[in-house]
């Protein structure tokens, strides 16, 4: 028997509990309510036009069409068929994958050099070095490629006053099939490494310095250091910068817009750009198309990229 004291609070008088909707249900029914927002913004913007889009790469849409909703025919793969005799999306094809072939190594071996040195070989100055290098990633593209334009004219461009000093003619870079591509891939590479320096850097300075003492210790020498420990160590970040370079590059428009306009003869245009000017056309249907081609090219450049490149347990 419990005995109680004068000063011993009464019990609490249980509450019957409600019958309806269990506390997980009411948990559930505010959280969506809080995710009710995001989801009608990403259905609206997001989602929806994907769809959209796809639905619209299966028809004859253009331009005209849009006053007539009711004219446009489906007209199944034919928008996809069409582009595989269509010579100039090949060409933007080509050209594209010469950029990513050539452009995505170049960028990652230019940031990890410039990330090894910052780390240990620059002791003094080193933030203003990381800014230096950083700067192009947050200047407008538009005004980079401007600059380089200027930087690459065949009679007054300081690249080429610098060759004929040297005793080297340097070609009209951007109008010339062969050097155009190369200029804008240079371009590219010293714009984006800014950007991939950083998150190397991260990745170098997250490495135990036990194990290069120990390397070292095993009589290692610097190179053999680089190749064991530090490579293997930032496979993740390889991993990371690869595929957003991949990503990046397989888009690249904003270069031939701006400095060569696609030419000379079609050398520098670039699926992006091509969409564009489809788009520009009014063959809606027909870039969607191409828009879903280039979707694919990315997953599949991400897979391999993951295959190659992720840690190996």
């Amino acid at each position: 028997m419990v005995v109680r004291t004068a000063r011993d609070p009464a019990p609490a008088p249980a509450v019957p509990r409600r019958a309806g909707m269990s506390d997980r249900t009411r948990r559930g029914l505010a959280a969506w309510g809080f995710a009710l927002p995001f989801l009608v913004l990403f259905v609206t913007f997001m989602a929806g036009p994907v769809l959209a889009s796809l639905l619209m790469s299966l028809t004859d849409l253009r331009s005209a069409d849009l006053r007539d909703p009711l004219a446009v025919n489906p007209v199944g793969l034919d928008n996809y068929t069409r582009l595989l005799r269509d010579e100039v999306f090949l060409q933007a094809a080509v050209n594209t994958l010469y950029f990513v072939v050539i452009g995505v190594p170049l960028t990652i071996v230019c940031a990890l050099a410039v990330a090894v040195l910052l780390n240990k070989g620059v002791t003094r100055l080193r933030t203003f070095f990381r800014v230096g290098f950083y700067l192009p990633v947050v200047t407008s593209i538009v005004a980079v490629a401007v600059v380089w334009r200027f930087l690459l004219q065949p009679d007054t461009g300081p690249v080429n006053q610098l060759l004929r000093l040297a005793g080297i003619d340097g070609p009209h870079w951007l109008a010339d099939p062969v050097w155009a591509m190369p200029a804008l891939i240079l371009m590219a590479a010293w714009r984006n490494m800014g950007y991939l320096m950083v998150v190397f850097l991260a990745g170098l300075q997250s490495i135990p310095r036990e194990l290069y003492e120990a390397a070292e210790v095993d009589g290692a020498g610097p190179w053999a250091r680089f190749r064991e420990v530090t490579l293997p160590m930032l496979r993740p970040t390889l991993l990371f910068g690869t595929v957003i370079t991949g990503i990046g590059y397989l888009q690249f428009f904003e270069e031939p817009l701006v400095m060569t306009r696609g030419g000379p003869l079609n050398r520098t245009l670039s699926v992006s750009y091509y969409i564009y000017n489809q788009f520009g056309f009014g063959n809606y249907s027909y870039a969607a198309a191409m828009g879903y081609v280039l979707f694919v090219a990315i997953v599949v450049l991400t897979v391999v990229q993951f295959r190659l490149l992720r840690p190996r347990t």
